[in-house]
């Protein structure tokens, strides 16, 4: 007789903790959505073409107003979620948010670039 599989979410904060004592590999490319751990597809040369090309045009013409974010986490606490888009603009801050995570209040714009 099988046995059901259970889903054991967790929060941003088990999350942090889990990366901070090595739970996944240096080199994982993880997600959190919605308190599962999501491992995200490879980065090909047709898909890094595209967000470099949206770096640069981004940063050409919006760096004055917005930082250009490529492939960072933004932190969405109600939804327990910390994705890693391909390019965030998000509002200036001093500190380029070395102090503290991105959040949803802090994003201009989030593109994610699909391979076809």
């Amino acid at each position: 007789m099988a046995v059901p599989i259970q889903k054991r979410f967790v929060t941003i904060d088990e999350y942090h903790r889990m990366g901070e004592e090595g739970v996944f590999p240096p080199d994982a490319r993880v997600e959190l959505i919605r308190g599962e751990i999501v491992e995200m597809s490879p980065i090909g040369p047709a898909h890094a073409g595209s967000v470099r090309r949206f770096i640069r045009n981004f940063s050409a013409r919006l760096s004055p107003y917005a930082i250009v974010d490529a492939q960072n986490p933004v932190e969405m606490r109600e939804q327990e979620s910390e994705p890693q888009p391909d390019i965030t603009l998000l509002r200036l801050q001093d500190d380029l948010y070395s102090t503290a995570t991105p959040t949803p209040g802090d994003t201009l714009l989030v593109v994610e670039v699909a391979d076809s």
